[in-house]
């Protein structure tokens, strides 16, 4: 079958940067000026409300970018993997970043989040001051573990990304002096 056309990996390489776009842009815009948008323009039921959507949102883009990223990856592996192309190879550190991105998103979006609204909605819910600070004060705590996550997860993107700029940069180097 001969070695994969350049055009063919052009496109692998754009479909893995728009998808560590999609992750990392994602949630500087919302971090940036989404969120500071939200809470000076509603209140904090209404803000909370709307983030929770966004966010939602936000996890589907997610979801996505994962599909994205494994999927060129499996190609860069099948097609190194036949001999045809050796510089094209998903190198480990790669794959750990990979992974570890897609168990704590998997960790986020199937664990944390469902548990971070359901505390939201009950400390919107709860009557009586008392009561309600003991709603919020279980939400922020929850929440805080959210926010840690989708931090942890912004700053291996970036190693991510950075490692993968590095790696193709290494190969062109490589190529134009052999």
């Amino acid at each position: 079958m001969g070695s994969p056309r350049p055009t063919r990996l052009l496109v692998c390489y754009t479909v893995e940067l728009l998808a560590l776009s999609i992750w990392i842009g994602g949630l500087v815009v919302i971090i940036g000026s989404v969120i500071p948008a939200v809470f000076n323009s509603f209140g904090m039921e209404q803000g909370g409300r709307f983030l929770t959507k966004v966010f939602e949102g936000y996890n589907q883009l997610v979801a996505l970018a994962i599909l994205l990223l494994v999927s060129a990856a499996a190609w860069r592996f099948w097609v190194s993997s036949r001999g045809d192309r050796l510089d094209v190879a998903v190198t480990r550190s790669e794959c750990a970043l990979l992974f570890v991105m897609i168990g704590v998103a998997a960790l986020i979006a199937l664990v944390m989040w469902p548990e971070s609204v359901t505390r939201q909605e009950q400390a919107f819910a709860t009557q009586g001051e008392v009561a309600r600070k003991a709603a919020y004060e279980a939400f922020f705590r929850t929440h805080t573990v959210v926010r840690g996550l989708y931090f942890l997860n912004l700053g291996l993107g970036i190693a991510l990304l950075v490692g993968k700029v590095r790696a193709w940069t290494h190969r062109n180097d490589a190529m134009r002096l052999s």
